[in-house]
Formats: C-alpha cells, sequence, structure tokens
C-alpha cells in the first residue's frame, strides 16, 4: 500500500516526551516510516458466548475517535443471526436480527452509547497509529501506560499491560455496561492478547480472549487489517 504524499508518518522522535511505557509500545507497535494512518478494517473469526459458545465472523472498521462499526454472522438453533455494534454520530446502538428478518437485539440510548466510548477507548490497541487522538500517560503499576480518550463529555480511560519488549499483554477499561444483566454501572473490563502479527509496518495482537471481571466472552484472532 502506497501511502499518499499528505499523510504523515511515525518519527520515534516525536513520542520521545511520552511516558517510556508508551514509548515502548508505540515503539514496538509501528515502523518508523510507517503512515500515521486513522482508519483500519479488520476480519476476523473466533467464539462468542450466547448461552453456550458459538462460533462468528466478523469485519469490523475503526475510526477512532469518532466512530467503529462490528459486524458479524453467527447461529442460533442453527438459523443465521447477522447485525451489528456501532459508534456513530456520537451515539451508540446495537441492531441483530435472525434470518435478516426477525429482531433479536435492537438497543440504542445512552447506557449503550457510554458503554460503547469504553470499548472504542481499549481499542486503540487494533489501531495504534491513531495514538495523537488520546493523552497517554503512565500506569500506576509498573510496565503500564493509560490512554485517555475525551468523547464529548464522556472521559474513558485504557490501562496498557506491556511485557518488556513492548508487545500487548492486556487492556483493560472500567467500562460502563451491564454485564450478565447487573444494572448497568462501571465494571471491570479486559482483554488479553495471546499472539501479534505484522500488517506492513503495523504490530498487532491478533489471538485475544475478552471478558467483563473474569467471566469470557469472546474468543477472536484477527485474519487481516487493511489501513487507510
Amino acid at each position: 500500500m502506497t501511502a499518499a504524499a499528505t499523510v504523515e508518518t511515525f518519527d520515534p522522535a516525536a513520542i520521545v516526551g511520552l511516558p517510556e511505557p508508551a514509548r515502548r509500545w508505540l515503539g514496538h507497535a509501528i515502523a518508523p516510516g510507517t503512515p500515521l494512518w486513522s482508519s483500519v478494517e479488520l476480519t476476523m473469526h473466533g467464539q462468542i458466548k450466547l448461552g453456550r459458545w458459538r462460533s462468528f465472523t466478523a469485519r469490523q472498521i475503526l475510526t477512532p475517535p469518532d466512530d467503529y462499526i462490528w459486524a458479524a454472522r453467527t447461529r442460533l438453533a442453527g438459523l443465521p443471526v447477522t447485525g451489528y455494534d456501532r459508534l456513530a454520530s456520537g451515539g451508540g446502538d446495537m441492531r441483530w436480527r435472525l434470518m435478516r428478518l426477525i429482531p433479536v437485539l435492537n438497543e440504542s440510548g445512552p447506557d449503550v452509547t457510554r458503554s460503547a466510548y469504553g470499548r472504542l477507548a481499549g481499542e486503540i490497541v487494533l489501531i495504534p497509529t491513531a495514538f495523537r487522538h488520546a493523552s497517554l500517560s503512565r500506569g500506576e503499576h509498573a510496565g503500564t501506560a493509560v490512554a485517555t480518550w475525551q468523547f464529548g463529555d464522556d472521559t474513558e480511560s485504557a490501562e496498557l499491560l506491556l511485557e518488556p519488549n513492548g508487545r500487548l499483554a492486556e487492556v483493560r477499561v472500567n467500562r460502563w455496561g451491564n454485564p450478565g444483566g447487573a444494572p448497568f454501572g462501571r465494571y471491570p473490563f479486559g482483554v488479553r492478547f495471546e499472539a501479534e502479527s505484522r500488517f506492513g509496518g503495523i504490530t498487532l495482537p491478533t489471538v485475544l480472549r475478552a471478558a467483563w471481571g473474569e467471566s469470557d466472552f469472546f474468543r477472536a484472532e484477527i485474519t487481516g487489517a487493511v489501513f487507510s
């Protein structure tokens, strides 16, 4: 892929003022001279827990700090379920249908939007070239960095746990939601990374497990990444 002349490229000298853990992550994730892309389209497959574990395929487009869409396909009772989770124009929504006709989930509103903001804050790890949209600081624990985002009146932070070589081990967000039908509030949300791959000049975590608290509900492998 050839970068347009107007796209700025990554210069390690530009991050010397950041805390050491943030520099270690970005230096590992972005090769010098890589365009500072603003968007990525990911393809993935895995399993999601809907009563029991079910296989899915999905496509996701991330354009922080403004929007994302995660569109997927799975099956319930042998029948196809398709839909998406999305943040767009300052609002979050989830729309899922059985056989493309029967609504199985239609949710929106302030709670869904706030949860979507928390998700997008954590998913900076899937497009590290968007780091300039966040405020990066040193975490409270050794080897951690914190990415803080401002979404309108809402502030969201993601803690990045790093290995000594800069490889991501986990990202944690105190995320708004209602896991397991609990009342809406902030709950620990984490994604653990088990492998990574290089796409052009960018290294991304590609095998991951997501959990509310200690309970995994999502396992995925990212198989492709196209940046723009």
